[in-house]
């Protein structure tokens, strides 16, 4: 995703109230509904500024703001896929820009299409049971595998496992809780490259900026802001992670927990979500069943990914939602089709868009990886992914072991 170069006098104003202390995205959102924009704030008079409530301090550090920092900050922008994102861009993720927390910047290294794509939260404990693990990246494997972004915040435990798991079939995102230039755990040096490269870092915290425990909860309500819902998969009852769950409950998100026994004391903090009315999940299916009108919503405009789509994708062209990949058939939920739903037919599909019927016609009678589906349409990877989940979400097809695809007839 390309996006218009910011003027950098203006990109200077929004760093500046960034970096002024005190001036937090409810106030920096009462300064822009005030002033129009970040240099017209920066701009008015201080009588105007002490009406809005803001203190001698900030007044005086928005009067003489920390240069080195925005400096350091303009020049980290500089670097190949780094991006600074302000709430008045186009490409800022609309679902964070509607709450009214939102980060006034988000910093990011690496693809910004990801952060306008339908992502699912998921989150838990830091030190979780190797069950705990394996159920976390199965998940996150099987569900970025059918063109779900994965988000999760880079901590040890179930973060990292979420995020290996979607880096197996698909793309994540992980936001951090200290500036984009700055890995922590240092021990995820090497996970936080792999996903500069092949997802996304986001921070709202300025370049240089160190891991402070109240950087954290402002990290977790970004997931969740990010997300179209949050899947707890182990967690103990004080556990960060039910801050996320709690900061989406908050949003008007989804929150979903898995279950485990009564006797591990890292379900205990997903039972009590579920008392709290968290969605009970014990498979992928039910997990997609609750998203599927918002996925719906997402995905249901076939005509323009497949128009803009390219007969073949160049080795420079990663697509932002890849299909799942042959050999990792372990991660999906069954090995066989669903039952095919009544009524579901070569009639219906009259009613479908015509790119999604087309491509329909393509499968045939046998299972079909989405890379022939590719070859046969002419879609672009990316447009065959989000098709297809659509088409499972309505019934039309199933996903099976391999990630290969058949269709439903009608008996």
């Amino acid at each position: 995703m390309d996006i218009e170069p910011m003027d950098e006098t203006d990109l200077t104003a929004w760093l500046t109230l960034v970096s002024t202390p005190g001036l937090g995205p409810r106030r920096i959102a009462k300064l822009l509904a005030a002033f129009g924009s970040a240099e017209a704030a920066c701009a008015a008079p201080t009588s105007a500024l002490r009406s809005l409530g803001l203190s001698e301090p900030m007044l005086a550090a928005l009067r003489a703001p920390d240069a080195a920092a925005i400096s350091a900050s303009l020049r980290w922008a500089e670097q190949a896929e780094a991006h600074i994102l302000t709430l008045a861009d186009s490409a800022y993720p609309p679902r964070l820009a509607e709450l009214p927390s939102a980060p006034p910047l988000l910093f990011v290294c690496g693809d910004l299409a990801l952060l306008c794509e339908p992502q699912l939260a998921i989150v838990g404990s830091r030190n979780p049971t190797a069950g705990g693990v394996q159920t976390t990246r199965a998940f996150a494997a099987h569900l970025a595998g059918l063109g779900l972004v994965i988000t999760s915040g880079m901590a040890l435990g179930v973060d990292a496992a979420a995020h290996l798991g979607a880096l197996e079939t698909g793309r994540t995102i992980a936001v951090l809780g200290t500036g984009p230039d700055r890995v922590y755990p240092a021990a995820h040096r090497e996970l936080a490259h792999r996903i500069s490269s092949e997802g996304a870092l986001v921070s709202e915290f300025m370049p240089g900026v160190g891991p402070q425990a109240s950087h954290f909860p402002r990290r977790n309500r970004t997931i969740s802001g990010l997300s179209l819902g949050t899947l707890v998969t182990e967690a103990a009852p004080r556990s960060g992670s039910l801050i996320t769950a709690r900061y989406a409950a908050e949003q008007g998100r989804e929150v979903f927990a898995i279950p485990g026994s009564i006797h591990n004391p890292l379900a205990r903090g997903c039972h009590a979500l579920i008392r709290e009315g968290a969605k009970l999940i014990d498979s992928v299916d039910q997990l997609l069943e609750e998203l599927a009108p918002q996925l719906q919503s997402y995905l249901a405009q076939p005509a323009e990914s497949a128009q803009s789509a390219q007969p073949a994708e160049s080795a420079d062209s990663r697509p932002s939602r890849p299909p799942a990949k042959a050999g990792q058939s372990s991660h999906r939920s069954s090995a066989t089709p669903t039952a095919t739903p009544a009524g579901v037919d070569s009639e219906t599909t009259a009613d479908l868009d015509p790119d999604y019927a087309r491509l329909l016609e393509s499968m045939g009678q046998d299972p079909v990886a989405p890379d022939e589906l590719v070859a046969r349409t002419g879609f672009s990877a990316q447009a065959v992914s989000s098709m297809l989940l659509l088409l499972e979400l309505q019934g039309h097809v199933s996903c099976l072991a391999g990630g290969r695809y058949c269709r439903h007839f009608g008996a």
